[in-house]
């Protein structure tokens, strides 16, 4: 177990070390931030429109850092050599594989907790026709981002520590306590009760696009034990794509008993299960828990399936 948790913190330090997972959860925040500043004519629906934009974004960073994060985690490893010393220790391959994945997991969460926080953010920013730009809750999101970077460059300055990670780590912090800050106060300043506008439906929401990065992950990382990240990012695109038009390719012909239809709706995974963008939009009544938990579960199976696939598939790997 204690190989287990040295690999896996091992593999999500490498990973938030790298630069370019700072600029994709800086870069994403600030691009959901922004969809809540400009003016809209989407006739009354503008905060409708924002939200489902900021998931989106949500989705498509998360997928697209998952397989960066495992590329990263295990085909370079593979690459360099590293992993045979790794693996020359008491560690058996499918420990690696299943350690390493928990790495790149761990990873995900703090990217989309970033997220969250401006998802969060936005939805009180929406604003329709009457409305204006909440300037003050740009003006400390951007202050709070500044700061993050500059406490990840002081403490490499003066303590010689990893720049990047200690300015994800920061972004955690300061975005958190900036969201907090900012919901003590209204558009102009004025204090106000805590969270006033805040659209809390967003964090189960939210959670759903977790779980479908995960999954993401792991097909990532079971083609990762084979191949390089540009194969991987293809073959992973193509699972995307499928995935969410799934209902209407084999859907139907699963429902219709074809054999062919429910193999291959089984194998892919329904990426609209994790997508209700439109239940948050439209605001009425409360999301349901229960429907997140049934998602967990589907994720948690289909995760075992593919993680299997990714231990058999690094089990007769060759590393030399």
């Amino acid at each position: 177990m204690r190989q287990f948790v040295t690999i896996s913190a091992n593999a999500f330090l490498e990973l938030i070390r790298q630069p370019v997972f700072l600029l994709l959860a800086s870069g994403s925040a600030l691009f959901i931030i922004f969809l809540a500043t400009p003016y809209y004519f989407a006739f009354g629906d503008e905060p409708k429109l924002v939200k489902n934009s900021v998931l989106a974004v949500m989705l498509l960073s998360g997928l697209f850092g998952a397989v960066l994060s495992a590329s990263a985690s295990l085909a370079r490893e593979l690459q360099r050599g590293t992993a045979l010393a790794v693996l020359s220790k008491p560690v058996s391959r499918a420990q690696f594989v299943l350690a390493k994945f928990a790495g790149v997991a761990l990873a995900q969460v703090v990217l989309v907790y970033v997220n969250l926080v401006a998802a969060l953010l936005t939805s009180r920013m929406a604003f329709d026709a009457y409305g204006s730009t909440d300037l003050f809750a740009l003006g400390v999101f951007f202050f709070g981002l500044l700061l993050a970077y500059a406490l990840g460059g002081l403490s490499n300055f003066f303590l010689r520590r990893p720049f990047v990670s200690d300015a994800v780590l920061s972004m955690v912090v300061v975005l958190t306590v900036a969201f907090v800050v900012i919901n003590f106060f209204d558009q102009e300043g004025v204090a106000q009760p805590f969270a006033k506008g805040v659209d809390w439906n967003m964090i189960p929401a939210c959670l759903l696009v977790l779980f479908a990065v995960w999954i993401f992950a792991g097909l990532a990382l079971a083609c990762s034990t084979r191949l390089e990240m540009m194969p991987t990012l293809a073959i992973c695109s193509g699972f995307f794509l499928l995935g969410i038009m799934s209902d209407y390719l084999f859907g139907r012909a699963a429902e219709a008993g074809q054999w062919w239809g429910t193999v291959l709706y089984t194998v892919l995974p329904n990426w609209q299960l994790f997508w209700l963008a439109d239940a948050v939009a439209s605001g009425k009544g409360a999301f349901h828990w229960e429907y997140v938990l049934k998602a967990l579960v589907y994720a948690a199976l289909y995760l075992g399936a593919v993680l299997s696939v990714a231990v058999v598939l690094f089990e007769d790997r060759e590393l030399s």
